[in-house]
């Protein structure tokens, strides 16, 4: 820690601290005189030089700044106050002293007003009221503009953790949330809606077989084919294992079935092996539709099409059972 001097006897002046950008009255050197500047070395923390009286630190010369992790790109990022800028308005405004974190990132040479002084200086000068606003209304845009990019980092990880990540389509998780949505807005509107409950024919014997890698690669066949066969309306979710599920908005009985019918086919032409010279496995699937009736939930309809599935592996997989 540096022996402290006073602004009056520095060779600072008050052309370049923003808080007195355009600010000539004499009254400011006079009421800087006695406010200490003191000088900290880099990696030192900010000092309290009022105990338990807030105060705003001016740079003068280096910077001061803290080190986080940024919430977008995970890296780390400083936060830096350049000299000329200044902290600690708002412990002032709301006499109290908030946790500090800042440290010198360099030699460092801070400005202390203490709140009596900075007080005196907004009643008695001209411009440094509007000023300080000033940088007050940055300092919020700034704070609003971080507060969004954490929204948005935030709704990413929401959306991203209601995804699959082998197939990418909807898990589970979001079927229980979004189901129920899509129920209610399907009664209130006096809509359609049709659920197709799948399940891969076979699926373990191809696993054991040809190994759990090949058996991922097969669902994420599968995926495929469900996401170049349906409307961008529509919804596909991995149910759980080999089980997967279509959800169809406006989509009656005859159209469930109808787009039913297509995944069939199209499930039946997937290719699993690029390579000829191995044996290729038919990727099959049997189809559960069921359809929303006045008087059901989302539950009743997962039932109805579970049951449907049911008779469709009864009767021989590789079918669609209404």
């Amino acid at each position: 820690m540096e022996q402290i001097t006073y602004f009056g006897a520095s060779s600072y002046t008050i052309d370049k601290l923003h808080l007195f950008d355009g600010v000539t009255d004499p009254a400011v050197g006079t009421l800087l005189e006695q406010c200490a500047i003191q000088r900290i070395s880099s990696g030192e923390a900010l000092p309290n030089m009022h105990g338990t009286a807030a105060c705003v630190y001016v740079v003068l010369r280096g910077v001061l700044g803290n080190t986080l992790l940024a919430d977008d790109t995970q890296q780390v990022r400083s936060d830096k106050i350049l000299p000329g800028e200044s902290i600690g308005e708002l412990s002032v405004l709301d006499e109290a002293v908030h946790a500090n974190t800042l440290m010198a990132l360099e030699e460092t040479d801070l400005l202390v007003i203490p709140s009596r002084t900075l007080w005196k200086l907004i009643d008695e000068v001209d411009g440094v009221a509007r000023n300080l606003l000033r940088q007050l209304s940055f300092r919020l845009r700034a704070a609003n503009a971080q507060l969004r990019r954490r929204e948005k980092v935030g709704e990413f990880y929401r959306q991203l953790s209601m995804l699959d990540g082998l197939t990418g389509l909807y898990n589970r998780a979001w079927l229980n949330d979004k189901l129920a949505e899509l129920v209610e807005e399907a009664h209130h509107a006096g809509r359609p809606l049709s659920l197709i409950m799948i399940d891969l024919d076979h699926f373990k014997k191809l696993n054991d077989q040809y190994g759990h890698q090949m058996g991922d690669h097969a669902l994420r066949i599968a995926a495929g084919v469900l996401n170049a066969a349906l409307r961008p309306s529509d919804f596909a979710v991995r149910y759980g294992g080999e089980e997967l599920t279509v959800i169809l908005p406006d989509s009656n009985a005859a159209t469930g079935r109808m787009v039913a019918q297509r995944l069939c086919e199209r499930m039946r032409e997937a290719v699993v092996f690029e390579d000829m010279h191995v044996p290729l496995p038919h990727l099959t699937a049997s189809f559960g539709i069921a359809t929303l009736d006045a008087q059901h939930d989302q539950e009743d309809l997962i039932t109805r099409a579970d049951a449907a599935l049911y008779r469709a592996k009864e009767a021989g997989r590789n079918q669609v059972s209404a």
